[in-house]
Order: structure tokens, then C-alpha cells, then sequence
């Protein structure tokens, strides 16, 4: 993806679903399952990722968000680039044990690599979908 579809996607208006990225994953990165990320103060859901065996393990070990990136093909620490990291407070399971939910207490600042006007990390669900229109409504630009 070059870097006009990616600002496309993260920043315009029209809804891009990327419906096949689920299979994609899979596909790539054999033995992930999803795993919703809760701020653990506010409950705001602020990331979906996904986990491997591994990358649960050295969450657990570290106390910090530790994730399978399906796109590097790789153990993702959230925020070793950026610094957003996160303390991993708590680890739940859902019933049918496929999915995970890791409640989180970021450690500084924003969560997302994506940035408002200011130049500051937003939250990773920062557009809702206008019924009417269909079209995304920028919560924090």
C-alpha cells in the first residue's frame, strides 16, 4: 500500500473495510487469535490485535502489550518505537477460549500511530460511522 491509500484509509472519510485482512492473517501467521485491547481505568476499547503462543507469553512474562504483528511477521512490544507502551493489567478470556481481551494502562500519552492536528497519538477508534451518510466523522482531527 503506498502512502496516499494509507492516508486514504487512516484519515479520509469514505468507509474501507478491509474484509479479507482476517484471512490474510491467517493465512500469514499461522496460530494468531484476536485480542481486544481495554484501557483498564476508562474501559474504552482502544485496539484489536492479535496474539500467537509466543507473544502471550512474554506479555505475560514482561507485564506489557505484547502482540503477533500479521503484517511484519513479527513479536510487536506496543509502543518500543513510538514509546506508547502499555502495562498489561490483566489478561481475560472469552468463553469459547479463541479470542483474548488484555486490559491495559497506557504508560504516557496517546496509543495510535496515527496523529491528530496537534501532532498528538489519538486512540485507534477515532472515527464513528454516520448512519445517514455513510461517511466517517473524524472524532479527534
Amino acid at each position: 500500500m503506498d502512502a496516499e491509500e494509507r492516508k486514504a484509509i487512516e484519515e479520509g472519510d469514505e468507509l474501507r473495510l478491509d474484509f479479507g485482512k482476517l484471512e490474510k492473517a491467517v493465512a500469514n501467521s499461522p496460530g494468531i487469535i484476536p485480542v481486544a485491547v481495554q484501557d483498564a481505568d476508562t474501559g474504552e476499547v482502544i485496539l484489536l490485535a492479535y496474539v500467537n503462543q509466543e507473544a502471550l507469553k512474554r506479555a505475560i512474562e514482561t507485564r506489557t502489550a505484547v502482540f503477533w504483528s500479521t503484517s511484519r511477521n513479527e513479536l510487536w512490544e506496543k509502543g518500543s518505537r513510538s514509546g506508547n507502551r502499555f502495562d498489561l493489567v490483566e489478561v481475560r478470556v472469552n468463553c469459547e477460549q479463541n479470542s483474548l481481551l488484555f486490559r491495559v494502562r497506557p504508560r504516557r500519552g496517546g496509543i495510535c500511530h496515527t496523529v491528530n492536528r496537534e501532532g498528538r497519538p489519538r486512540n485507534c477508534f477515532y472515527r464513528r460511522l454516520d448512519f445517514e451518510t455513510g461517511k466517517l466523522i473524524n472524532l479527534d482531527p
